[in-house]
């Protein structure tokens, strides 16, 4: 399947020429290892890929004894894995590295002999355990993966020109019509329903399935969790216990994540490595309360008041029936049947801030509570960058009538800010000054 990072990678081939290595960070299953096994079998004349999660041992004592002799030590990796190498057109793909940090700590001397290209993959890469006793190699580019996005699938469905014409519309403001708006939205109710995790989309293009692609999700949240309690180590429970409330905490109005849920004496200082660790997983995409959005959103971020979105919405759909046999999971009824406003609070917020986050966008909100005057009171789902202004975003069903914590935000801040957006389920439309966009329309903000 096609994916957009391919041609990230062929940048920087070309820019480095392997003066520095690249780290390919993402969840599991996101096709990290596929991807990189694809560019290395297309760009290269060899490559060697060298699982650190499966290392054998005669591979393991070529690092532990040979490093010191790179010539020694390349004869013996290509008589190991029977592939010539060849100068400046070979590539070692070191695969799941954080299983084996000292291979990490390598590429310094590796990518200043020049020979080969360096390409890592792996999660959870900066956790404490991971860089723990070793010296983060300046020689390497951070690159973070994410699931399929919309545009990703729709090529996976063999569509290459509807984003296209979208982005056209876009730009020109101009509404989509009835008839390819409603073909545009069934075909985002889908994604939704299958997300964008490749093994789910390869299963859903293959049998056009919904239970078969269910069940692929299922076996990939059981995995997320068995990493808990593998490395996870002292703190398991309470990531267990965030993971598994998530589906509960985005049915709600507000959004929030709210440790009370949990336990009643809960702290955030008790949770943080729990709520950290997710975060590094990719497992969820962490949004912060911005608390002055006239200035850098970084800066006025309160990290002990965040929303907590699955970084896949396909799997939030399974997360959500996660116990319960397909046909009791209500979601993809309610979904194929149009339905869509029944859950728009969780799935149309996740997925755009899916979007966002794929498109490059750090994920901000912001919230203001003045329980003596609730006029004063309102919160704004996304808040995002553009032209040197922040931007508000609100997501809304289609039956939306009003938007009274937007016009509190636009009144309060005025010409601070910039334009102002809301994501439905309807078509282009200007209205008051507020641009209205349907929600597959996110890659573009």
């Amino acid at each position: 399947m096609k994916r957009k990072i391919y041609d990230r990678l062929l940048e920087w081939k070309e820019k480095d020429q392997g003066s520095c290595a690249l780290l390919l960070d993402g969840a599991r299953r996101v096709g990290k290892s596929y991807i990189a096994e694809q560019f290395g079998r297309n760009e290269y004349q060899s490559y060697i890929l060298i699982d650190f999660a499966h290392l054998p041992r005669e591979v393991r004592a070529m690092f532990e004894n040979d490093i010191n002799d790179l010539d020694l030590f390349f004869s013996k990796l290509a008589a190991y894995y029977r592939t010539e190498l060849y100068p400046r057109n070979s590539l070692f793909i070191f695969d799941e590295v954080q299983r084996y940090p000292a291979a990490r700590e390598l590429i310094k001397y590796l990518a200043a002999d020049g020979r080969y290209d360096y390409l890592e993959t792996g999660s959870l890469i900066s956790l404490r355990m991971n860089v723990e006793d070793i010296v983060i190699p300046s020689e390497e580019e951070h690159v973070e993966m994410f699931p399929m996005d919309f545009e990703e699938f729709l090529w996976a469905m063999g569509d290459e020109t509807t984003v296209p014409f979208l982005r056209e519309c876009f730009e020109k403001m101009q509404p989509l019509g009835q008839a390819l708006h409603r073909r545009v939205m069934n075909d985002f109710r889908q994604y939704i329903l299958v997300g964008g995790m490749p093994q789910a989309v390869e299963a859903y293009i293959r049998t056009k399935s919904f239970e078969d692609t269910d069940r692929i999700k299922k076996r990939i949240l059981t995995l997320y969790r068995e990493d808990v309690t593998k490395f996870a180590k002292g703190y398991e429970a309470r990531v267990l216990s965030i993971f598994d409330e998530m589906p509960s905490q985005l049915a709600k109005t507000e959004k929030k994540y709210k440790l009370a849920d949990i336990d009643k004496n809960a702290r955030f200082r008790e949770y943080e490595n729990a709520f950290l660790w997710l975060a590094e997983a990719m497992i969820v995409n962490d949004c912060y309360n911005a608390t002055e959005p006239t200035v850098g959103l970084s800066m006025s971020g309160d990290h002990t008041t965040r929303k907590c979105y699955m970084a896949d919405t396909g799997l939030l759909v399974t997360h959500s029936f996660m116990d319960d046999q397909f046909a009791d999971n209500e979601l993809y009824r309610e979904i194929l049947l149009d339905r869509l406003h029944v859950n728009e609070g969780m799935l149309l917020e996740n997925i755009v801030a899916q979007e966002l986050r794929a498109h490059g966008h750090r994920l901000f909100f912001y919230s203001r509570s003045d329980p003596e005057n609730r006029a004063n009171s309102m919160e704004i789902d996304f808040l995002i960058r553009k032209q040197r202004k922040i931007c508000p975003v609100e997501v809304k069903s289609g039956a939306y009538r009003r938007h009274s914590s937007l016009d509190k935000f636009r009144s309060r801040f005025g010409g601070k800010i910039g334009q102002a957006y809301i994501l439905y389920t309807k078509d282009i439309l200007l209205k008051e000054d507020v641009v209205h966009l349907p929600v597959y329309m996110a890659m573009f903000l």
